[in-house]
């Protein structure tokens, strides 16, 4: 089964040949998105809008600071450490206008990874705000960080009264600043002064050159940086740009180029949100709102409300949220047109209840890091088929296979097998895991069970691997077990997925004791010390044993069907 099966299942107006050779790097086409787009506004933060221009000219600061300011050469990594906020999009593209790597880091990592992150990586520069600032100082002595960068939530603010206002309440009011100390520091503002004096020199990217590791676990548990190059990005880019071109029934686009308001609640440090907001978006020369905290909804909703947007990206846990919230009537939706559902399986009660209340349904995608991430997404409108991941997006070629390799018929279900431009380069210094994961023709193995319909529509119907996927994120049993295993008292412990209304799945661990005993309460405590919150455990059973093999292997199989 080849790529040309989908050409005529896509929705009508999809091209189904792509130019890949459009642009040469991401730096390329942000700058030509900035030329063609100057005085559009491109991100809307905590009532500052910037537009293409200003995103361009900031970013260029950013470039010649580091070109001037640093020993950093391209090719060097930075790691980027802050929800979202209109500094991601500067440092970003400043960094990779630079030639250096951008090393997305989830803000909410506990200090232990956030070490491995930055000593797997070896980076050299952070970029962080300033909430983080204790656990960095706790961590930094164990990597080759040399420079930090500091950012307060205000620093965008053109208001100095403002922008002092709102640092002094996060710091001094709120207390969400913890005291730390890193000789290493400079300011934000401090660098853009800096690099506004410096002249910035262009750097020749090349394709086939990294601009992106992002990481993510394996079944091992130890999280591995993919390697994801400005190829990568880029053909995901412009396949997921082609989606846009998808027309109505009497043959209009759906989606104008230049005239979008998208809402991003997701954090641009995920990969989907990053392709889809920092990549597709700008491209497109759309505006995206970002949302700093989407996890406070009344808060969310208030920024939302009257900005008349017209699309809006989400997982699951998020869509629910809305529309728990008593607020959710007072958002306005009638501009809207598009709203995206990815990261996490979209339940049919939250689909129905979005349309009922909006009038558009949620397209359902599918993804994975390592496919810089989209895969397949469903068409928009009338087309959408509800419990389908849709059809891979164009130059994309999916195949399911059995247990030994070998591709089934449609309608057979199989581990689901991705090839596409857009598949990573291989993962960060791990050739022996990057060809686990690879074919020998090149097509990417997911580990999922999929089928393919007759139709070209893709269902999601399994797991092979252990992976709990919680709102979105990836988490992996091995490392609950693994941390779990550390505290006092614990002879074995097993985590497996479970089903959430909210998260899609939940982490419910269980735990075999010694003979002194532990509690839940023991178990939740070390837990939030030890792991991001998404990552611990909603549910903790202690069983006096677990079920385990001949060999002493612990059988989560058991313990799901339990």
């Amino acid at each position: 089964m080849r790529a040309y099966f989908w050409d005529d299942k896509r929705a009508p107006g999809v091209p189904a040949a792509i130019d890949f050779d459009e642009y040469s790097s991401v730096a390329e086409m942000f700058l030509a998105s900035c030329a063609k787009y100057p005085e559009r506004p491109a991100f809307w933060n905590i009532g500052i809008t910037l537009t293409f221009r200003e995103v361009d000219e900031l970013s260029r600061n950013f470039a010649a600071w580091i070109q001037h300011q640093t020993n950093l050469k391209p090719g060097d990594r930075i790691a980027v450490q802050m929800p979202n906020m209109l500094q991601f999009p500067i440092v970003v593209f400043g960094a990779l206008r630079a030639g250096l790597v951008v090393v997305n880091t989830n803000p909410l990592y506990t200090a232990r990874e956030m070490r491995h992150q930055f000593k797997d990586s070896g980076v050299k520069a952070l970029v962080a705000l300033n909430t983080f600032g204790a656990k960095i100082e706790e961590v930094i002595e164990d990597t080759d960080i040399e420079h930090v960068v500091i950012t307060e939530i205000g620093d965008m603010q053109t208001s100095g009264l403002k922008r002092n206002l709102l640092n002094f309440a996060i710091k001094h009011v709120k207390r969400m600043v913890p005291a730390f100390n890193l000789p290493q520091e400079i300011g934000f503002r401090e660098v853009m002064a800096q690099g506004a004096r410096e002249h910035h020199e262009p750097v020749t990217t090349k394709p086939e050159d990294l601009a992106i590791l992002q990481y993510t676990g394996g079944t091992t548990g130890v999280a591995k940086g993919a390697m994801l190059s400005n190829r990568n990005l880029l053909a995901n880019m412009l396949q997921v740009r082609a989606l846009f071109q998808q027309t109505d029934r009497n043959g209009r686009p759906l989606q104008k180029e230049a005239d979008e308001v998208v809402v991003c609640p997701l954090p641009l440090y995920h990969i989907f949100s990053f392709t889809a907001h920092c990549m597709c978006m700008m491209a497109m020369g759309n505006l995206n709102i970002l949302v700093t905290n989407p996890r406070d909804v009344g808060m969310f909703i208030k920024i939302i409300k009257n900005k008349k947007f017209s699309g809006i990206t989400a997982v699951n846990t998020l869509f629910v949220a809305l529309l728990d919230h008593p607020k959710f009537k007072d958002i306005d939706f009638s501009k809207l047109k598009m709203a995206v559902s990815g990261g996490t399986a979209l339940t049919r009660d939250a689909a129905v209840r979005w349309k009922k209340a909006t009038g558009v349904d949620i397209a359902e995608g599918y993804g994975l890091t390592e496919c810089s991430p989209i895969v397949s997404v469903n068409p928009l409108g009338e087309s959408n088929q509800m419990g389908t991941i849709g059809v891979p997006v164009p130059g994309t070629d999916a195949k399911v296979i059995d247990e030994d390799g070998n591709e089934l018929p449609l309608g057979q279900r199989g581990e689901l097998c991705i090839r596409g431009p857009q598949v990573m380069e291989g993962y960060w210094n791990r050739p022996e895991d990057t060809a686990e994961i690879m074919t020998d023709k090149g097509y990417l193995r997911t580990g999922d069970v999929g089928i393919i319909n007759h139709d070209g529509f893709i269902q999601i119907v399994d797991r092979l691997k252990d992976m709990i996927l919680v709102s979105g994120f990836n988490v992996y049993p091995n490392e609950i077990e693994d941390v779990v295993s550390r505290l006092d008292n614990v002879t074995n412990c097993a985590a497996i997925g479970v089903p959430d209304n909210k998260t899609g799945e939940a982490v419910k661990l269980f735990i075999q004791p010694n003979e002194s005993g532990v509690t839940v309460a023991d178990v939740k405590r070390w837990c939030a010390k030890n792991l991001t919150a998404y990552k611990r455990p909603k549910y903790i059973e202690i069983r006096e044993e677990l079920p385990m093999s001949p060999v002493g292997k612990i059988l989560r199989k058991d313990l799901r069907e339990h």
